[in-house]
């Protein structure tokens, strides 16, 4: 978005000339549309490094977490709460796909895109995972090895921020007391930046059970990864 995709020229055209600077163009952009514009212009790979819509880079650094965490991605269940927001959608799908059961809890109208809740059954048919979609915090927490949370006003809501904080608090902060009740030794996630006292309690991600700067030095990893992969 620094480089104003769109206001002084179109989008297809900034791909067609960034097609014969680059060998391959990461973009972290608002639109999601702005990105298949990019991919659909360019002869050369384009990452999604996050958009409006799906955060699929982060997603692999959260999988490459848990792998690093448990060796396993059967019988590894995951709790998010909060808003389902770009960061969940991505790791809905990516969990389903490998077998990590994941529980989400949602205030109503803040459910993940039904894409994505459609490819996570799809998913699911294969992998033998199981996907929620519920209200009650203490309820998807339940045994769960992770908990995982967002910011509660993503970009582009920020006119809403007061609206969102009266809707998600406090009932779905991540606490030390919605940390103990999965009832078990339970890990925290959480992809930053993060606001202390809104998603996620400060003793909760600068505690023990925070996987947070493995998830952040992961994302260096996973992009290094692709980049080999496809250059």
């Amino acid at each position: 978005e620094d480089l104003r995709l769109g206001k002084r020229e179109l989008v297809e055209d900034t791909a067609r000339v960034l097609d014969r600077y680059l060998d391959c163009l990461v973009a972290r952009v608002y639109s999601h549309d702005t990105l298949v514009k990019l991919a659909e212009s360019s002869g050369i790979p384009v990452l999604n490094a996050l958009s409006d819509l799906c955060h699929p880079m982060q997603a692999l650094a959260d999988l490459l977490t848990i792998w690093e965490r448990f060796g396993r991605f059967k019988d590894v269940k995951i709790a998010y709460v909060g808003d389902g927001n770009n960061v969940c959608n991505s790791l809905l799908v990516g969990c389903s796909k490998l077998g990590i059961d994941i529980a989400i809890a949602c205030p109503e109208g803040y459910e993940p895109n039904p894409r994505f809740l459609e490819w996570a059954r799809v998913n699911i048919a294969k992998s033998g995972s199981e996907v929620k979609v519920l209200r009650d915090p203490f309820e998807v927490v339940r045994d769960a090895d992770v908990i995982y949370t967002d910011v509660f006003v993503s970009m582009g809501f920020e006119s809403e921020k007061e609206e969102r904080l009266n809707t998600f608090l406090p009932k779905y902060e991540v606490t030390p007391r919605l940390m103990k009740f999965t009832g078990k030794h339970s890990y925290f996630m959480h992809p930053l930046p993060c606001h202390r006292g809104e998603e996620v309690d400060g003793a909760v991600i600068d505690g023990p059970q925070s996987l947070v700067w493995d998830q952040a030095e992961n994302r260096l990893y996973t992009a290094e990864a692709i980049l080999m992969a496809l250059i």
